[in-house]
């Protein structure tokens, strides 16, 4: 896969190649129609399992096993996660960006690693464009895992926070709050009416059967031992 297409179904958008005919046009709305869903369901997937590895799992660990505080302990690799990923893929790779481009210093780097991983890709700058760029081909293929591997550390760092008591707590401040006393009045109300609607079901199958039971007298039978032997 090539860095156009990944800018693409990576919906990080910049790039200097674009589709010129009506046909690569239409190829190209479609490709994304069907390449965008697919990429994101990749993705939703892959940093579900890797969130279970690099922040349920270690956090769990040092909360049992050394009995710190769990909110504590999220707290730290959050942080620690948070660094790990900027240094990673935004420091490190613009320094390599800037040793590699000509005409790009470090802040123009990181500039293009942030709009990059971001998803807002301006397209103001770009890798691999020079006409005397060594092994052009691999350097887009290196370009094309690193917006991968980017977007995925990325996501796992937002999920990461995302998970935090502190931040679940300040997001349900936006929740819609359903009246409580109106859901519970309504749910007592459907089971009196279902109770009592049983109770006189059970009433009237009662009565039915007393009415289907054949009769019997409460008196003896007329012939008894003694009155035949008379």
């Amino acid at each position: 896969m090539g860095l156009p297409e990944s800018a693409l179904i990576s919906t990080s958008g910049y790039g200097h190649t674009v589709p010129l005919s009506d046909g690569g046009k239409a190829f190209c709305i479609i490709y994304s129609v069907i390449g965008i869903p697919f990429t994101l369901l990749f993705l939703t997937a892959v940093v579900q399992r890797v969130t279970v590895h690099v922040t349920r799992r270690p956090v769990l660990y040092f909360h049992i096993r050394w009995g710190f505080s769990k909110q504590v302990v999220a707290i730290v690799h959050a942080v620690l996660l948070g660094f790990i990923t900027v240094s990673c893929f935004f420091f490190i790779p613009a320094a390599v960006f800037s040793v590699l481009e000509d005409d790009w210093n470090f802040l123009e780097s990181f500039y293009f690693c942030f709009i990059s991983l971001s998803t807002i890709g301006l397209g103001d700058y770009v890798p691999g464009e020079g006409y005397n760029q060594k092994f052009r081909e691999l350097y887009k293929i290196g370009i094309t895992c690193y917006l991968l591997l980017g977007l995925i550390a990325m996501l796992v760092v937002l999920e990461t926070f995302c998970e935090l008591h502190e931040l679940k707590k300040f997001r349900k401040m936006f929740y819609v709050k359903k009246d409580k006393d109106e859901d519970q009045v309504h749910i007592m109300e459907h089971d009196q009416l279902s109770f009592s609607s049983i109770t006189e079901q059970a009433a009237g199958l009662k009565e039915d059967q007393k009415q289907n039971e054949p009769f019997v007298a409460s008196q003896s039978p007329p012939y008894e031992d003694g009155s035949v032997n008379h």
